[in-house]
């Protein structure tokens, strides 16, 4: 059958926003619980609540946390390590609606083991050898963080009332706390500490307190470094991630001396990243001494490191946003990002065999996933990794004398990351022969510490010039069409976004999810964990306030010239709507072509299900309309 002649952008496809919606799995956390499996997951169709669902030995699923529960955390805003659960069952989650921690016993009603307390969030759950542990985020001026022990009120009524006999405060001393972890008997605990202006890749220590003693606490690595996750194993040695050479790599400490940690298995890759939430774990220690880790560098790799430090690759289909969720014996859970897909697996670690749990198999034909193209291009500061994911439809082809129009991606963050896979929204936008170009701008993770620190006081320089370099690279290569180059990002990548449109002469169109307009505002209405982000990303203020006015893009309002979309969550706290509105505003006095949409219900990232699908719609109808091809099915937008 031969296949249809079309101009690129009109190609119709059977991939619709609501197939993308549904296809976008959204896995929050997984563990062993007796001789079941259960997972967290945000539901798109109930308002993006996080359930618990769990697996039995049957395989039939079950809900285990029902609506209207939604296991939801606001510690750092970001939240992460939600929930967890006992090994004989017991489940034990953070409420969205109050932030109290309760417990679900099977067959009964949520009860409270934390007391009322207006503006105070728990968060980084995790039960460990009896013992259930939380990051506890108190409000004031300046705001305080511990690691708690939750040994649950003995009623409601107790907990309610704010008896706080149930919960103690193990840790604290410095600005954040994250990743507990309990020694196998329970004498001692390791967590991550980081302090005002740094953030969790700049500077952290790791710190060991022996609980019957806590005025012995011992910082055993960071300072200077960026240490990350500490793991007891079995025998009570501690593992850690830290980055001495420039890479995170697995490390061993003796924390009762002085000596410094040890690198296991060195690598010219990263296990670690950025700490943005609270739950995240890169590797996990096994009970005979083998450790099974993600390794990323460009895309992600299940490894096993032997204990002599040897490392193993594992076959497995996921090759981004890998996730160690947890370990029993030789099987692991781990979550994770296929070409098409994203899911939960169950590995067995001896003979590789790997099983789906959720998720994990595409639900459409091979034929319509794009397939990554990892692409490095040279530009102002150094090279620019990214990876492109071509115009992929079965039935239709372009015109040999056309080049493709295409989006080019920022991610978020800025300190974060893209592996090279393609999801469902990519696929969504691929198969109508748009292509996608997702770019890892100097300032991500994954490449190393030197490539991360690039950005260092050039946000709004570094990742401009980076996603035009790489932009001016794919159409120099004849790859895309020059003429038709647009840019999306969501708030950091709107930022990105912004400054791109009003720097550089190389985009015809813009979107910005959530995007930064000014620095300044940023810096002064952002919550306290990004509260001093931007003195690393532009400087200290007030001695760098007219850096802040001058990156800003809303300081070059005449420069936005190409039409521009905008979409923002009404309840964003990370990224008010005021950013978006004034930009809507200089854009209006500019007269220039652009829409704007607010989402109700919405805060910083969108999680509904109409939202999802609105948005993915107005941005096809979006291009079409700039760049000049129909979008079948997809309704106009209305540009103001």
């Amino acid at each position: 059958m031969s296949q249809q002649q079309l101009p690129y952008g009109s190609w119709p496809s059977p991939l619709t926003a609501s197939w993308a919606s549904a296809s976008s799995l959204r896995l929050d956390g997984a563990r062993f619980v007796g001789d079941e499996i259960w997972w967290g997951e945000s539901l798109p169709d109930e308002a993006g609540r996080v359930a618990v669902m769990r697996r039995r030995r049957d395989d039939s699923v079950e809900v285990v946390l029902p609506a209207p529960g939604n296991a939801r955390s606001r510690v750092h805003e970001y939240g992460g390590g939600a929930w967890t659960a006992s090994d004989d069952g017991e489940l034990f989650f953070v409420d969205k609606s109050d932030q109290r921690i309760r417990r679900l016993r099977p067959g009964g009603e949520p009860e409270a083991l934390t007391p009322e307390e207006s503006g105070t969030h728990y968060g980084g759950l995790r039960w460990q050898h009896g013992a259930l542990l939380a990051v506890r985020e108190r409000p004031g001026r300046t705001p305080e963080r511990h690691i708690m022990r939750i040994d649950g009120a003995s009623s409601d009524e107790n907990a309610a009332s704010g008896d706080e006999a149930g919960v103690t405060e193990l840790a604290g001393g410095s600005d954040f706390v994250a990743q507990p972890a309990l020694s196998p008997d329970g004498s001692q605990l390791a967590w991550v500490a980081w302090d005002h202006p740094d953030m969790p890749w700049d500077r952290t220590r790791i710190r060991v307190i022996e609980l019957d003693a806590p005025d012995r606490v011992r910082e055993v690595a960071g300072g200077s470094t960026a240490a990350l996750q500490p793991e007891w194993t079995s025998d009570g040695e501690l593992l850690l991630l830290d980055e001495p050479t420039g890479r995170w790599n697995l490390h061993r400490v003796d924390p009762a001396t002085s000596a410094a940690p040890v690198a296991v298995s060195p690598a010219d890759a990263d296990t670690g990243g950025g700490l943005w939430v609270l739950g995240t774990r890169w590797y996990a220690p096994l009970d005979d001494g083998r450790v099974v880790a993600v390794r990323t560098h460009g895309s992600d790799q299940l490894v096993i490191i032997d204990r002599d430090g040897g490392a193993i690759p594992l076959p497995f289909p996921a090759t981004a946003r890998l996730q160690i969720e947890d370990v029993r014996g030789s099987r692991a859970l781990v979550s994770g990002a296929m070409p098409g897909a994203s899911g939960l697996w169950l590995v067995d670690l001896d003979s590789g065999e790997t099983t789906a749990v959720r998720g994990g198999t595409p639900d459409i034909d091979e034929a319509w996933i794009p397939h990554a193209r990892q692409i490095t291009t040279e530009g102002p500061h150094g090279p620019v990794h990214a990876f492109a994911y071509p115009p992929t439809n079965p039935d239709v082809t372009a015109p040999t004398d056309e080049l493709p129009p295409y989006l080019v991606w920022v991610h978020g963050g800025p300190t974060s990351h893209v592996g090279g896979t393609a999801d469902a929204k990519a696929a969504y936008f691929t198969s109508r022969g748009i292509g996608v170009l997702d770019v890892n701008y100097g300032g991500s993770t994954g490449y190393g510490r030197s490539y991360r620190e690039r950005l260092k006081g050039q946000w709004g320089v570094v990742d401009v010039d980076d996603v035009a370099a790489a932009a001016r690279g794919l159409a120099a290569d004849g790859l895309a069409d020059a003429s038709r180059l647009a840019i999306e990002g969501g708030s950091a990548g709107g930022w990105t976004v912004l400054a791109a449109l009003v720097g550089t002469d190389v985009f015809g169109a813009g979107v910005s999810r959530y995007g930064v307009g000014d620095a300044r505002a940023l810096a002064a209405e952002t919550h306290d964990f990004e509260a001093r982000y931007l003195d690393g990303l532009i400087g200290p203020l007030p001695e760098a306030e007219h850096v802040y006015i001058e990156r800003s893009p809303l300081s070059h309002a005449e420069g936005f010239r190409v039409p521009l979309l905008l979409l923002q969550g009404d309840e964003d706290a990370v990224v008010p709507p005021a950013q978006a509105e004034a930009i809507r505003d200089a854009l209006v006095e500019q007269g220039v072509p652009h829409a704007y949409v607010l989402y109700a219900g919405e805060g910083h990232g969108f999680r509904r299900t109409e939202t999802i699908v609105n948005a993915l719609e107005s941005e096809l109808a979006f291009l079409g309309q700039v760049f000049g091809f129909d979008t079948p099915g997809v309704a106009p937008i209305e540009l103001g």
